[in-house]
């Protein structure tokens, strides 16, 4: 399948105007550095679940994890969570995120699509009190879900999402 989306300025946060339509097995992440959220979906029937947390700060031992993990789901792309303040400017972890979805995509040569990823945590965090996970407790889920939370973003407006 050829997709043409035009690739956007590092300083630049609002996508394109084209959709992005690709269909299938979707792996996300929200990005940390320390851990790495991740969530699997599938774009047809759009659900979304949580799925693993990466923990560490090594690349090589994250980037093998995501190996494996591509190899069991053998997703048709990838989705990163690109943070920024809250008007839509970005930060230092949004250059961060745009750097580890480069890298993905460059390793791993799936499409990767980036999907703002603002509040996420936060909704994450209310879904979680809401299944009455409080406090302490939230931690070891709270990045896969708000993995689970980009990823059900990208699937409800993918005309909102572009290209690594």
């Amino acid at each position: 399948m050829t997709v043409s989306v035009t690739e956007l300025p590092a300083t630049q946060i609002e996508p394109p105007a084209k959709p992005v339509l690709l269909t299938g097995t979707f792996l996300a992440f929200d990005f940390g550095t320390r851990r790495i959220g991740v969530a699997v979906g599938n774009s047809i029937a759009r659900t979304t679940q949580p799925l693993i947390t990466l923990h560490g700060e090594q690349n090589d031992a994250r980037f093998a994890a995501i190996a494996e993990l591509l190899k069991e789901w053998q997703p048709a792309a990838l989705v990163v969570g690109l943070p920024c303040n809250d008007d839509g400017t970005p930060h230092e972890m949004t250059r961060l995120c745009r750097r580890f979805a480069n890298r993905l995509k460059g390793r791993f040569n799936l499409p990767t699509i980036l999907v703002d990823e603002r509040y996420t945590s936060a909704s994450a965090s209310t879904q979680l009190t809401e299944m009455g996970v409080r406090g302490i407790k939230q931690k070891p889920l709270l990045d896969q879900v708000a993995a689970q939370h980009i990823l059900q973003a990208y699937f409800d407006e993918p005309k909102m999402a572009f290209f690594a």
